[in-house]
Order: structure tokens, then C-alpha cells, then sequence
């Protein structure tokens, strides 16, 4: 007999967790709609020529491919047969990577259908075939919040506030948000004379958080064939956290950049905005990079303070991503919010409220010679909104009472006679065991 089982990487959620999750959709759906984001949704596969070259050369390797119906692929093993490998011979869809992809894809396909700037929010899973670790899933849902069709830097500003309030209002106040902006990170590669090594030098120094100064350092030297590359980044792991210091450090590092000072003054007016805002935990992080191929300005990433975690919220300015969909000289700029992170900090720092998990108010016991008197008085309680249910099996009386007090259900109410409005039922208190008789009315 198999063992029953799941796909490493995924979970099964039971009706307590699932109204925790809600708990967490119901709040981002509700601030998303306050910021006057509409929703939509996308299907799970994409067409593989859509997402493939989107995300880096890693990200293509954590696509989890479908098998086109009746394709047989078992030539592919056979090492003389290298055509056969070729993704487009056994598969041409795949399961979504994550929600901006399609977006962009999204807005090329009904672009006559969208006014812009369009303000768009989605709350679906993706798909990674990634190796499973504590808060690393293969299948999770993202919570996505993108402005579409401006290029002003309010639409940065605006998410950043969204982010906050948010993560305010999901009792994860100790957070940090962090900024930078991809076209600093360019220009201070160019600098090196080390742009033909940006995607790895990003990918490198992303790292920092999980492995350290000295050993994303030690990368750099070993992969890099670049020593001054090495020496940028020592010299930037250095600098204080003070804003000023950043910027100042940055105008002279970049002075003679046009596309530095673009980004320098991009990241000014963000950070600046927000102070004014009153957002004071936002931080520039000169390392953040984003591992996305399609950042070009502004990137965000946030993460609760003194905690493991990672980023639990990520985004940042795209130019060019609708340009492969046909659809050149559309800006947009979005943030996604990771639901399984959320969910497994907030579990684990018991942030949830107490009475999500509510029962029924009300468990009925018939007791008549007829179940259509349980039944009526169900539907009775129901028509005045009262959480209710039946005991439908005619058990002994010891299970159905221990029915109800598994089910945390405080009472119960024994029907014993012909249904009627004003008719009198017995009522047992489950906490105290206390039972007497009722008017209908009067319990209700």
C-alpha cells in the first residue's frame, strides 16, 4: 500500500491555517483596493517563449516545464541525440514563475482594453523548481501590487507607503525597506569597466544577507576577472547606513556618469519623498540587486528586523519587459509580497489574532421521530444569520456531545417536538454543562 504523500516543497493547509491566510489576503486586498488597484488574474501555464529570458539564466533553470500532451521523451537520455534535449521539442507551456511576466504579457495582449497609468493587483500561486528550505517553497502565492504607464517616481513613492501600511496593519511594524536603484548599480560596474559581467556580479553580491561581506568578496575575486570589481564592493561594504553619507559617496564615486547620476537622482527623490512621508524605516543598500534580468531603476526589498527570514516583500521599476511582448515605451513599477513568508512569521511570532478560528454558535441535536424538524429549525437560525449546524447521523447522545466540544461548539441545542417559531428547545452550555429550557426567540 503507498504511503500518502506530497511534492517536496508544497503543503497542505488545514481550516485553521487557511483562515490565517485569509486573515492575510483580506488585509492586502483591502489596502490594495484603498490605493485604488483593480484586480486580475492570469492563467497558471504560460507559453514557454514567455517567460524564458525574463529572469536570468538562473531563473530559467527553476521553470517547471510542461510536457506536451502525447510528447514521448525518452530518446532525449540517449547522449548522441542532442537535438532531442531541446525544450521545444517535449514542451512549449510552463507554469507561471511569478506574476509580473504575465503581467507585461497581460497588458501587451489587452492593451485596448486598459486606460493608463493602470494600477493592477493579483493574488495567485507560482511555481519554482527550486531546492525547499525553511521559507523557500515550490509552490507559493505572491500578492502583487504594479503601476503600469507612468514613469514618474510618485508611483515608487506610493508603493513604499502601500508597503508600510500594510506590514503595519499585519502587526509587522519591525521591518526594514530597503531601496536602490539598478541604474547606480550599472553605472558603478561601468566604472570598472565590468558591464560585461553585470548578471553575475548582481547575482554575487545579492548574497551578502545570506553569506557575508568576506565571502561575497572572495566571489567576486574567484569569478570576476576584474580585481577593481573586488575593491568597489569592499569599499561600499563599509559605508554607514547614513543616507547622506551614501548619497555623498555616490556623486563623487559617479561623477562623471550621466547614467549614475540619472540613478542618483532617481533614488534622491524616492528617499527623500518618503522622509517627508514620515516613512522613517527605509534604508539604502547600495548590494541590493534583485536577481530579476528586468529591473532597470528603482528596487525594493523588505525584511523584518532581527529575524532569518529573508525578504518578505521585493519589486522595483521595469522599462523595457512589455518591449519583448511588442509594446515599446511603457514604464511600469510594482512590489510583490510574499504570503508564505508573511504567514510563517507571523505563526511563528503568534501575531495572528485569537478568535479567528470561530466555530458555529449553535449545534443542533434532533431528537424528534422526524430529521425535518432539525432541518426547519436549521434553516430557521440560518435566516437570522446565527452560525449553525446539524449533528446529521442519529448517534448515541455521548458521541454527538463530543462531537461538539471537539468542534469547540459552546452549545447545543436538542429539538424534541414539531418545528415551530415559538416553540421551547433545550439549551446545554458545553463550558459550564448547564442546560435548560429556551424559547426559540430568546436564544436566538
Amino acid at each position: 500500500m503507498q504511503k500518502p504523500s506530497i511534492p517536496k516543497g508544497t503543503r497542505d493547509f488545514s481550516p485553521s491555517e487557511i483562515r490565517r491566510r485569509n486573515f492575510i489576503f483580506d488585509i492586502v486586498k483591502v489596502k490594495f483596493e484603498k490605493f485604488g488597484f483593480s484586480p486580475i488574474e492570469t492563467p497558471s501555464m504560460e507559453k514557454l517563449s514567455t517567460l524564458t529570458g525574463k529572469y536570468g539564466s538562473e531563473g530559467d533553470q527553476l521553470l517547471f516545464k510542461v510536457l506536451k500532451r502525447g510528447a514521448k521523451f525518452e530518446k532525449a537520455f540517449a547522449e548522441s541525440d542532442v537535438e532531442s534535449l531541446k525544450d521545444h521539442n517535449f514542451s512549449d507551456e510552463a507554469l507561471r514563475y511569478d506574476l509580473t511576466v504575465p503581467f507585461a504579457r497581460y497588458i501587451v495582449q489587452h492593451q485596448n482594453d486598459i486606460f493608463f497609468p493602470f494600477k493592477r493587483y493579483q493574488i495567485q500561486p507560482v511555481w519554482r523548481a527550486d531546492r525547499p528550505q525553511k521559507g523557500r517553497y515550490r509552490e507559493f502565492y505572491q500578492c502583487d501590487a504594479d503601476i503600469v504607464g507612468s514613469e514618474s517616481l510618485v508611483s515608487e513613492v506610493e508603493l513604499v507607503s502601500l508597503i508600510q501600511e500594510i506590514l503595519n496593519e499585519l502587526s509587522l511594524s519591525n521591518h526594514t525597506i530597503m531601496i536602490n536603484n539598478r541604474k547606480i548599480l550599472a553605472a558603478l560596474i561601468a566604472s570598472c569597466n565590468a558591464t560585461d559581467f553585470f548578471s553575475s556580479i548582481t547575482v554575487i553580491i545579492d548574497k551578502v544577507d545570506k553569506i557575508g561581506i568576506d565571502k561575497v568578496v572572495q566571489e567576486l575575486k574567484t569569478n570576476i576577472p576584474n580585481n577593481e570589481i573586488a575593491k568597489l564592493f569592499q569599499e561600499l561594504f563599509k559605508l554607514s547606513d547614513s543616507q547622506n553619507d551614501i548619497l555623498n559617496w555616490l556623486e563623487n564615486k559617479l561623477l562623471n556618469s550621466e547614467l549614475g547620476r540619472k540613478g542618483i537622482q532617481e533614488l534622491k527623490y524616492v528617499v527623500e519623498s518618503c522622509n517627508i512621508l514620515g516613512v522613517n524605516n527605509l534604508k539604502i543598500n547600495l548590494s541590493l540587486a534583485r536577481g530579476l534580468d528586468y529591473y532597470t531603476g528603482s528596487i525594493f526589498e523588505v525584511v523584518l528586523n532581527d529575524n532569518s527570514m529573508g525578504s518578505i516583500v521585493g519589486g522595483g521599476r521595469y522599462d523595457n519587459l512589455t518591449e519583448v511582448f511588442g509594446q515599446k515605451n511603457l514604464s511600469g513599477v510594482g512590489v510583490s509580497f510574499g504570503a508564505e513568508r508573511i504567514y510563517d512569521l507571523m505563526k511563528d511570532l503568534n501575531l495572528f489574532p485569537d478568535n479567528l478560528d470561530k466555530p458555529s454558535k449553535f449545534m443542533i441535536v434532533d431528537q424528534s421521530e422526524s430529521t425535518i424538524n432539525g432541518l426547519q429549525l436549521l434553516n430557521f437560525l440560518r435566516s437570522k444569520n446565527v452560525e449553525c449546524i446539524l449533528y446529521p447521523d442519529n448517534h448515541k447522545l455521548k458521541k454527538q456531545l463530543k462531537y461538539a466540544h471537539s468542534n469547540k461548539i459552546p452549545f447545543v441545542v436538542f429539538i424534541k417536538e414539531n418545528f415551530a417559531v415559538e416553540m421551547k428547545v433545550e439549551l446545554k452550555n458545553m463550558d459550564s454543562g448547564e442546560q435548560n429550557n429556551s424559547l426559540l426567540k430568546d436564544i436566538i
